[in-house]
């Protein structure tokens, strides 16, 4: 058995197990143990044994497929094939027709419909919703009225014949579409919390591009004005065109600092803002995060040294989030022997991180601008586990951060 590849940052591994092993379990343990039971009642004919065998091997290795290749079906919904496994489903549905028309020719009305009612559901999972009722409805309906003929043919009790039969079909389909249904409402949730963390990082990017747009266009139209307009007056008053361009010399400076100034506030941020929003968005993605922090020591951190952390941690959430299957992660920040020290750990780790080692504000560059302020960062994966630790004097000062937010 496997589940989505998120499950176990989503905890579904468990409940997909349940309901893995409760379905199948169930549907196999009534097949053989009950109707296998009375194949071998030493007051059924002879006859009727050998038939009846070979319906419930066929019927009960045909539904043990199928509702396993379902329910893998289910956990990965781009691998849902065109039409169901038409192969599986006929040897099924021809070893239930046999065994449930032994059953009932022995006038057993109360275990005849088991078995068809078994395979029938197993069909209705691979339908529509509609076309799932229609399907059971209509089983019912047979289900009722075969039992109804032979009971008149052989004048038995009518009533028993017909109600019995049709209860054990839409209970067997009760149970079995309920526990699946289960499953897909469980797969559907797990996705869409994944699509809601996606679309939280989109909004983010949306709005500093919004802002930039904002700053950019507004420079960016005055400065092609004042272009064309000194273009206009090179030679009719040069002087004026001069003065133009310094203007546009002017613009264009202004552009760059509040470009800079927008890009810093986006990426300036403070460490106790970041732990925040790591502990958000790991709820969002089912992470168990785990805290240990002393906020009380947090102010003697300079604005600095804050921020470098912040970034640091903004880069150790993100790398939990791309990199591993984590169920769990923990933030360790304290202040000791005048060091402000940050510990990051998850499990689910399959390895260090592949990407961001070498550029931007990757590890790798993050640990060159703590080294320069006096501190340290360092990483480590050892098995499913992924260890981010920083460290940095209380007393750092500006120097290294100014330099890598200015370009």
């Amino acid at each position: 058995m496997r589940d989505a590849p998120n499950d176990q940052g989503a905890g579904l591994t468990g409940f997909h197990r349940y309901t893995w092993w409760s379905l199948i379990g169930t549907t196999e343990f009534f097949l053989v143990f009950l109707v296998g039971e009375w194949i071998l009642d030493p007051d059924v004919a002879a006859w009727a044994r050998i038939p009846g065998a070979v319906g419930l091997t066929a019927t009960a290795a045909a539904s043990a497929v199928l509702l396993s290749r379902r329910l893998t079906m289910a956990s990965a919904p781009d691998t849902w094939p065109d039409r169901p496994p038409v192969a599986w489903l006929t040897v099924g549905s021809a070893g239930a027709a046999l065994l449930g028309g032994v059953a009932l020719a022995v006038r057993n009305y109360e275990l005849w419909s088991y078995a068809p009612a078994t395979m029938v559901t197993v069909a209705a999972t691979f339908l529509s919703p509609r076309r799932r009722r229609e399907l059971i409805a209509g089983a019912v309906a047979v289900a009722a009225v075969l039992g109804g003929i032979v009971a008149l043919a052989s004048g038995d009790g009518l009533v028993h014949a017909t109600v019995f039969p049709a209860v054990m079909v839409a209970s067997v389909a009760w149970i079995t579409l309920g526990m699946l249904w289960g499953w897909d409402v469980a797969g559907r949730l797990n996705r869409a919390r994944g699509l809601a963390a996606e679309l939280a990082v989109k909004d983010e990017r949306l709005r500093f591009a919004a802002d930039l747009h904002d700053i950019q266009g507004h420079h960016l139209q005055v400065i092609a004005l004042k272009g064309e307009l000194a273009a206009r007056l090179v030679e009719a008053d040069p002087a004026r065109a001069a003065a133009e361009m310094k203007d546009v010399q002017r613009l264009a400076t202004d552009a760059l600092t509040d470009t800079r100034a927008v890009v810093q506030g986006y990426r300036r941020t403070s460490l106790d803002a970041e732990i925040a929003n790591a502990a958000r968005v790991l709820a969002a993605a089912d992470i168990d995060a785990r805290l240990q922090l002393e906020p009380a020591d947090a102010d003697r951190l300079p604005t600095a040294g804050r921020h470098l952390l912040g970034l640091v941690m903004r880069e150790a959430t993100t790398n939990v989030l791309r990199h591993s299957q984590a169920r769990r992660a923990e933030v360790d920040y304290r202040l000791t022997n005048g060091f402000a020290r940050l510990r990051v750990s998850n499990d689910g780790a399959a390895g260090p991180p592949r990407s961001g080692m070498d550029a931007g504000t990757g590890l790798r560059t993050l640990a060159e601008r703590l080294e320069a302020a006096g501190g340290e960062l360092t990483w480590e994966h050892k098995e499913d586990s992924f260890v981010v630790a920083a460290s940095l004097p209380v007393e750092t000062g500006t120097d290294g951060d100014s330099e890598g937010e200015a370009g």
